[in-house]
Order: structure tokens, then C-alpha cells, then sequence
């Protein structure tokens, strides 16, 4: 029979052979049975309805479109012709339904469009007859402007869903402007909230140095920022100027009328602001010192209350709280414990404890997410990795590494997070690989120079930082440094710290490099240097109260917190703060339920 030769996979054939049996079925009715059809069956139900009919349907249009069959209209774009159908289009697109019901272009076949990308008109097109569209880094410039201008809402909000997963301190000035740019207004909120929580990491990136004064006016008058001193405005408001002095020096007083000078310290005014060149200069910056001076001579607190000027008002940041989180570690064996410090309440909480004992590993912190890497579970090395998040109080496994690695040095820089040596059980590694967040697969780089495990880690102006730790060769702890290049995938040496360091803990503080106790053979050290990447130099800055190795080192607020770790006879459960503004050191005023050393820690937003 012809009825069998149906290619059953081509949709239009299949369901042009169902018309044909429909229409010879009916015409084989026998018009008397039809008469005695009871006429109440089915009267009280509801309509029969096939839900998967209008996706049906799309494909075999989808396929007619590939097949050019039943085209009516081609879009030309520079040198790309795309056939479609006009129905199809003006269905989706309220650009395409007002051009082929109300304008000349109804008329025509060939359609010239202007100011959209080719390869956007063709994502899009496809994304009308599938309902499917890949939105990436490559692309999303291009495509957003172009559902932009189809009104393709749901297209332009994927786009901008993925631009606000995006955000980060070197592109989220960039976002803010492209989405004010295209009018996507919770995009454009979302960055400012973004920056303003980030400030102090935002200022830092080259993006901000390439504001006009009229948007750097903008943002440091915000209340919200967040900040841990009106310090931080200060600076950015000079680096900024200084950057192009010759054309920016005539909007400094404009700008330096948002600095909130009289909130500093007097000792910073005087030390630092009073004798700036920039500020000498214009008079109207002199009338802010001297404002600020007067607040600070001002006696107690009703005083001041009455002394009221734009720049007496303090900041009221709306980002959530941070505590302090510490992971697993050696109490005296791996653990598989976590706590939070509350900075406000000063206490201590446990909160979910991680699947299994973990010490010695490395923490990651990327979209709020915090990621343990590698470690000892007190049995052997590890190259497993597992992911905190805050908001559900649960632990999940993710990608493993490719190495296992205990006592490695764990970093994030641009997005990804990278693995820099240990010890795999049998040997000391110069080996290090990254894992990219985006396609959640782990990858080799360029080997360091040199084995290090009891390695510390820390990301200064774009560059991962390896300091010390034991080469496992030599059997000798290390002073040596040696720096990675994520653009040029290689590492250099760079100067020696003054003291040989295994197990430093390692952390970035306003530009400089802090290389925290550590040892030398039996000798566990309290000292501390800082590494200055303009001079390339170490210095040494005021000890420790406490001498320690294998502690957890985090930065947060303009302070560096030194967790736990052990003195050389005992774990530590104390936490030592470093003021580098006052090059003090003081203790937190409640310690951890437990002794930690080899413990993972990270600043996260308090769970709410």
C-alpha cells in the first residue's frame, strides 16, 4: 500500500498523510449511523485539550521554515538573508505585528532591517519558532539591544538575569551603563545596588578611573555605600583625579564636597588630607578641612548633633551583615565542624557541619557560595570539593579536581577558582589548576617553579601570589614568591620574603600582601611582613600577640582577621585583628567553641 512508504520522522509528510486518512474516513461514514449518536455523552465534561499540540505545531513550522517551504518574507541584515513567515513573526514580536499589519512592509518580501546584529536577528528568529535562545558572555551585548528592538520581553529579561549573575567589581560599572543604556530598569538597579555594596572592591578596578566627574559625583554621594571608613572615599576621589589630573583637577572640590571628611579621624585629616597637595590648591577644599576640623574640636555628642552639614551625615549601607565562617580543620584530627562569628553580636554559632572530616583544605567564596577544596579527611588526600550554601544551611558535592591536594593554597581571581599546589600524599605538587564556575569543569595551568605545599594564596591587581611553604625536595621551608598571569598563563619569580614561611596564612588588605607566621622547621613565628607589588619589596610590620602557623587569614572592612592555627604544641581558638592604619594587633573578644588549625575561612552574608 502508498500509505506505508510515510517518512514517518518528517513531521509534514506524517501529518499530510493523517489529512489524507481523516478525509477518507469521513467520506466512508455511513450517514444513517451517524444519526443515532447519543447527543449526551460528554455534554458535562470539559473540552478534550492536548497539551502538547502548540509545541507540535512550532516544530513542524520550525522545519518548514529550514525547508523554505511556505516562506513569505526574507529579513536581510548587511549580507544575511533569513526566510520566515510573517504570521510566525508577528505572533511573537509586537516590532514585526505592527510592520505587517500597518505599514508598506506588509506588502513587501524582503525585508531590510537596520541597526540590529545579524547574528542576534538570527538567534532571535530561531528563538520564536523554538522558544529557545543561548544567552552567553559572546553574545549578550548584541542580543539584548536586538529583543530590545523586536520586544522580545522574555529575551531581553534572560538577558539581563544573566548580566545580574554576572555582576562582579571589574564589570559592574560597565553593566550599569549598558543597562541604562537599553532602559532595563531592574538591571540598572541591581548593578547600583551591587556597586554601592561593593564599593571599596569597585574603586579598586581600572573601570572606575574611566567615570566622567558627573557619575563619580553620583556615586559618592550615596548614604548606602558601603564602606569601612569615609577613608576609602577619600582616596578613590584623589586617585581618580590624579589619574588625568590636567583635565579632572578643576572638579575636585565638586566631588570632595561628597567626601564626608568630618566622619574621619582626626588623626587621618590631619596626617593625611590637611597636607594633600590637590586639596592646598583650591580654596573651596580648604573650607571642608577646616569644617572638618571644627566638627572634631566640637565636645560630646549634643555638640556635634548640632553641627549639621550634608558631610556630618553618616553612611547607612543597606548590604546585609557579614560574619566570619570557619571550616572543618585539625582539632587535634580532621573535623567535620563549621562555625559562624557575628561580628555585631560578637558570638560564635555552629551551623551545618560538612558531609565529611575535612582539614588543610582550601575556601573559595563565588556568588555567595562558599566552596571547600581539596584537603585531609584524616585518612588521605582529597581532591573532592564541596559547596556551603548560606541561604539553605546545606552542604552539596561539586566537581572534583584533578589532583588530590591537602595543604594547597585555594584563590578566586576573574571569576574562577584555582588550586595551586599541596601535597597529594607521596609528594609536595608545583602543579595548579582552575575551575570555571560557568562550565563547572576544572582545568590544568602553568606549574609554579617550584613544589610548594603549606602554600598561602592571595589575589593583588589581577595576579595570584604563591608565598612560601615546604618544597618537600630539599625538605626546607620556603621565603621565595612567584606570581601567576591568568592572560599570559605564566608564573615569575618575585622578591624573597625576609623570613623563611610554611603554613603563613596569607591576605590582601588596600593593595598589599600580608604574609602571616608560618615556620621555619620547629620554629613557629608570630611575625609579620607585607609585600608592596609597586616596589616589589617586603616590609615588617608589628607581631602577633600569638605565635601561629596554619591559621586562616580573611580581610574585611580595612581589618585582617588571623584565625586560629597552632603555636607549635597546641591548637589555637583565639583571633588576632590587624589595624594597618594603626599597625595594631587585638584580640576578638569571644573565641571558637574549638581550637582549629588547618581550618578554611571566609566572610559571607549573615544568613538571614
Amino acid at each position: 500500500m502508498e500509505q506505508n512508504n510515510i517518512d514517518r520522522d518528517n513531521p509534514i509528510e506524517r501529518q499530510g498523510s493523517c489529512l489524507l486518512l481523516r478525509y477518507a474516513s469521513q467520506n466512508s461514514l455511513d450517514e444513517s449511523s451517524q444519526k443515532h449518536i447519543p447527543r449526551t455523552i460528554g455534554r458535562d465534561k470539559p473540552p478534550y485539550r492536548n497539551n502538547k499540540h502548540t509545541q507540535r505545531a512550532f516544530d513542524v513550522m520550525d522545519h518548514m521554515r529550514r525547508d523554505l517551504l511556505l516562506c513569505d518574507v526574507t529579513l536581510v541584515v548587511e549580507d544575511i538573508e533569513i526566510p520566515a513567515h510573517k504570521m510566525i513573526l508577528a505572533s511573537c514580536s509586537p516590532y514585526f505585528y505592527a510592520m505587517f499589519t500597518n505599514f508598506e512592509e506588509s506588502k513587501q518580501d524582503r525585508i531590510n532591517l537596520q541597526e540590529i546584529d545579524p547574528q542576534a536577528l538570527l538567534l532571535l528568529v530561531d528563538y520564536v519558532y523554538t522558544s529557545e535562545v543561548h544567552v552567553t558572555e559572546e553574545n549578550v551585548q548584541v542580543l539584548l539591544p536586538a529583543a530590545n528592538l523586536l520586544q522580545l520581553t522574555d529575551v531581553r529579561d534572560a538577558c539581563c538575569e544573566f548580566l545580574q549573575a554576572q555582576l562582579h567589581p571589574t564589570n559592574c560599572l560597565g553593566i550599569r551603563a549598558f543597562a541604562d543604556l537599553h532602559g532595563c530598569l531592574d538591571l540598572l538597579n541591581n548593578a547600583e545596588a551591587y556597586i554601592e555594596l561593593h564599593f571599596p572592591e569597585v574603586v579598586e578596578c581600572e573601570e572606575f578611573l574611566t567615570l566622567s566627574h558627573q557619575q563619580v559625583s553620583k556615586l559618592i554621594c550615596s548614604d548606602r555605600l558601603t564602606v569601612p571608613s569615609e577613608e576609602k572615599v577619600f582616596e578613590c576621589v584623589i586617585a581618580w583625579v590624579q589619574h588625568d589630573l590636567k583635565k579632572r583637577q578643576e572638579h575636585l572640590s565638586a566631588l570632595m564636597e561628597h567626601v564626608r571628611l568630618p566622619l574621619m579621624s582626626q588623626e587621618y585629616l590631619v596626617q593625611r588630607v590637611e597636607v594633600e597637595p590637590l586639596l592646598k590648591l583650591d580654596l573651596k577644599c580648604k573650607d571642608f578641612i577646616i569644617e572638618a576640623l571644627k566638627y572634631h574640636l566640637l565636645k560630646g555628642d549634643t555638640t556635634k548633633i548640632s553641627f549639621k552639614t550634608p558631610r556630618t551625615k553618616p553612611r547607612q549601607p543597606v548590604g546585609l551583615p557579614k560574619v566570619l565562617l570557619v571550616v572543618g580543620g585539625q582539632a587535634p584530627k580532621a573535623i567535620r565542624s563549621v562555625e559562624c562569628y557575628d561580628f555585631k553580636e560578637e558570638r560564635w554559632y555552629q551551623v551545618a557541619e560538612m558531609p565529611s572530616r575535612r582539614c588543610r583544605a582550601g575556601l573559595a567564596v563565588i556568588n555567595g557560595k562558599v566552596y571547600a577544596v581539596g584537603g585531609f579527611n584524616g585518612s588521605m588526600r582529597v581532591h573532592t570539593v564541596d559547596v556551603y550554601d548560606a541561604s539553605t544551611d546545606q552542604w552539596n558535592p561539586c566537581v572534583s579536581m584533578e589532583a588530590r591536594r591537602s595543604t594547597l593554597g585555594v584563590a578566586v581571581l576573574n571569576g574562577c577558582i584555582y588550586a595551586v599546589g599541596g601535597f597529594d600524599g607521596s609528594t609536595g605538587l608545583n602543579s595548579a589548576e582552575k575551575f570555571d564556575i560557568r562550565t563547572q569543569e576544572w582545568s590544568s595551568i602553568a606549574a609554579m617553579s617550584t613544589r610548594r605545599s603549606s602554600v598561602g594564596v592571595g589575589v593583588l591587581n589581577n595576579l595570584l601570589y604563591a608565598v612560601g611553604g615546604y618544597d618537600g625536595t630539599s625538605r626546607q621551608c620556603l621565603s621565595s614568591v612567584e606570581c601567576y598571569s591568568p592572560e599570559t598563563d605564566t608564573w615569575k619569580i618575585v622578591c624573597d620574603m625576609s623570613s623563611r614561611r610554611s603554613g603563613a596564612g596569607v591576605g590582601v588588605l588596600d593593595g598589599v600582601l600580608y604574609a602571616v607566621g608560618g615556620h621555619d622547621g620547629p620554629l613557629v613565628r608570630k611575625s609579620v611582613e607585607a609585600y608592596n607589588p609597586e616596589t616589589d619589596l617586603w616590609s615588617s610590620v608589628t607581631d602577633m600577640a600569638l605565635c601561629r602557623r596554619n591559621a586562616g587569614v580573611v580581610a574585611m572592612a580595612g581589618l585582617l582577621y588571623v584565625v586560629g592555627g597552632d603555636d607549635g604544641s597546641c591548637n589555637l581558638a583565639s583571633v588576632e585583628v590587624y589595624n594597618p592604619k594603626a599597625d595594631t594587633w587585638t584580640m576578638l573578644p569571644s573565641c571558637m567553641s574549638i581550637g582549629r588549625s588547618y581550618a578554611g575561612v571566609a566572610i559571607i552574608d549573615k544568613p538571614i
